[in-house]
């Protein structure tokens, strides 16, 4: 999949997975006297659990953070090689799924996911984002809205990108569903909050 130097290779995946390890959502919380946001709502460290601390602000600042810091891996690889830019997008969504700084219980990825896919193909990134802002708007379900335009994502990517960025999109498609198990069984229940509600 990736041609480049191993050394290269190597530094893309490890500074990626520090970039993506970040936890943004805890660290705003927690700078802004809210406690540990995971012991609220679905314990997670995104900016919907962020949201539901009641501060639309930090919510907004940790899509931000979360988002940016997939992009970020990217656009540093490119600097290293383009080929190595897929690479260090996946390590830092893994990072942010699993940080190792919070014994690997982090966020859903679904922003890093998204900044991450707008870099490697805008195209890609744009199409999985508006999907996730249309289901969000019809069904008012943050969990349905990921699950859609992640896994939708790979999809896009093969049509409107090239192979390496379609195989990225599907290989996040699978961990990204993976950290969303237990939405999919509330889903399947009926019993997912909406956005903005308290769990």
């Amino acid at each position: 999949m990736f041609e480049s130097d191993p050394t290269y290779l190597a530094t893309a995946v490890i500074l990626g997975y520090l970039l993506g390890s970040i936890p943004f959502g805890l660290v705003l919380t927690r700078m802004a006297g809210l406690g540990d946001v995971r012991d609220i709502g679905s314990g997670s460290i995104g900016a919907t659990n962020v949201l539901r601390t009641g501060s639309k602000t930090l919510a907004l600042l940790t899509l931000i953070l979360d988002s940016g810091k997939g992009a970020a891996a990217a656009i540093a690889a490119y600097y290293l090689a383009p080929e190595l830019a897929p690479a260090a997008a996946v390590a830092a969504v893994l990072g942010h799924l699993f940080p190792v700084w919070l014994k690997f219980e982090g966020g859903k990825g679904v922003a890093t996911t998204l900044g991450a896919l707008a870099v490697l193909s805008w195209p890609a990134g744009l199409a999985a984002g508006l999907t996730w802002l249309l289901v969000a708007a019809i069904f008012r379900i943050s969990s349905l809205s990921s699950l859609i335009s992640i896994g939708l994502s790979p999809v896009f990517a093969w049509y409107l990108s090239v192979p390496p960025v379609a195989i990225a999109a599907a290989i996040l498609a699978v961990f990204v569903w993976y950290r969303h198990k237990q939405n999919i069984g509330r889903l399947l229940a009926r019993e997912e909050p909406k956005i903005g509600q308290k769990k």
